[in-house]
């Protein structure tokens, strides 16, 4: 199986909806992601820009884009590396300048070496950069650079561009809403979760490593042609009360919970997906108040992720049932509209209920519109994962309760008749999941 690329036409009509955004006189600049060293000469597996990355599918480093609409020579530039057949011995195969134009869309390619003579040029007699300033600061200076030797020039005719616009505020916006090719991108990235998660459950068993759990979830990822979207998460016992753990080094306990927050990426598009479930195949009594408190105000959120409704009323939704929930099993005490005025239930949840998904795990786009939360729409996708975390130092907390860390997260699509759970079918009711790990 090959990873599955966007078509062609998908991202020229992106390309096109960005320069007509643009306007006349101007050009849009977007730098490729660095190689990042791991140690000394050892590079980290290299992840494009994300971008860069919507704008391209361009998989490599040591490229920009540049596009400049109505230029008649072509809009679409692209600079990188050449073909080198010494270096494709060591370290695989380039795109190079024809496969840019042939296989990526640009209607002229020009080897990156080359950009210091090129690219002042085309900033010449444009009167606006749309380029995401801070990202790469070393870029950030080789573009200074470029402007200010136009600008040093204008006494023989040369002319810099005068306003920079953030790129950002453009993109980040046509990003928010997933087209088709992206939603069947993120429903295979979430299937190919489901089957992960579902495979943790099944082999899980108390005496088994954290770490061991998640080699079975990298390698259905792999298996897959998918990769890790995050660093899994997979917390067992008091790790599972921390809401970043990463170590997963530990022993797995009879009568521990096991968090799995764990999701894959395909095609650069990510999935997040989150189950906690008994180590040991059995709810304890106090796990299954806790879990079923936090399985409906998840269950809330979701019917409140609606095309219509603001960003925070699923939020909203869930912090309603979760602090019910604590005060009807007596974590709480008081009126629940008081608790949460007071936010007295932050003790035990204290993030919020969901984020924006897509190429990036915590995604682009605004939650708020001029100070007003944003309205859901028909192509966004969020997560939805309300939780409750028992603290485990906390003197006034009876032992019972100790060491309950529950997190339960789905991809949800808007629609626009509602919703749509793309990680819907993994099992997450307490009967489902006590006898999907009975069967084994």
């Amino acid at each position: 199986m090959t990873t599955k690329r966007l078509p062609q036409s998908e991202l020229k009509r992106r390309r096109r909806l960005l320069m007509d955004m643009m306007g006349d006189n101007a050009i849009a600049i977007v730098p490729s992601a660095n190689e990042l060293i791991r140690n000394r000469d050892v590079h980290y597996p290299f992840r494009q820009d994300s971008d860069f990355m919507y704008l391209t599918d361009f998989p490599e480093p040591e490229a920009v884009a540049v596009l400049i609409p109505g230029r008649e020579q072509g809009e679409f530039i692209m600079f990188c590396r050449e073909r080198d057949v010494e270096k494709e011995i060591w370290n695989g195969w380039r795109v190079g300048q024809e496969g840019a134009v042939s296989d990526y869309g640009a209607d002229d390619a020009f080897p990156i070496e080359d950009i210091d003579e090129i690219l002042p040029g085309l900033l010449e007699q444009q009167k606006r950069v749309y380029y995401t300033m801070g990202r790469y600061t070393a870029f950030d200076g080789r573009l200074l650079d470029w402007v200010n030797q136009l600008r040093a020039n204008s006494r023989i005719g040369r002319s810099a561009p005068h306003q920079f616009i953030d790129l950002e505020f453009l993109v980040h916006d046509m990003r928010l809403f997933k087209s088709r090719s992206e939603v069947a991108l993120m429903r295979r990235a979430a299937e190919v979760s489901i089957r992960a998660h579902t495979r943790a459950m099944r082999v899980c068993r108390p005496g088994m490593t954290e770490y061991q759990i998640e080699a079975e979830i990298l390698h259905t990822f792999r298996q897959a042609d998918t990769e890790p979207a995050y660093p899994s998460i997979v917390g067992g016992g008091i790790n599972s009360c921390i809401l970043h753990y990463t170590d997963n080094c530990c022993e797995l306990r009879d009568g521990d919970l096991l968090l799995i927050d764990a999701g894959a990426e395909y095609s650069g598009y990510a999935s997040d997906v989150t189950r906690t479930f008994p180590v040991n195949g059995r709810f304890s009594g106090p796990q299954r108040a806790i879990y079923e408190v936090v399985l409906a105000a998840q269950e809330a959120a979701i019917e409140n992720a609606l095309p219509g409704r603001h960003w925070n009323e699923p939020h909203e939704a869930a912090v309603k049932v979760l602090t019910e929930g604590l005060r009807d099993i007596g974590l709480l005490n008081g009126d629940a509209a008081q608790l949460i005025e007071d936010e007295d239930y932050k003790k035990f949840f204290m993030h919020k209920t969901g984020h924006w998904l897509g190429l990036d795990v915590h995604d682009v786009g605004d939650y708020k519109v001029d100070e007003d939360w944003r309205i859901l729409e028909p192509g966004m996708v969020l997560t939805v994962e309300p939780g409750l975390y028992m603290p485990p130092h906390s003197n006034d907390l009876d032992e019972r309760w100790r060491h309950i860390g529950v997190r339960i997260e789905d991809d949800v699509l808007i629609t626009r008749e509602g919703n749509e759970v793309l990680s819907d079918g993994l099992p997450k009711k307490v009967d489902d999941i006590e006898a999907l790990m009975a069967d084994g």
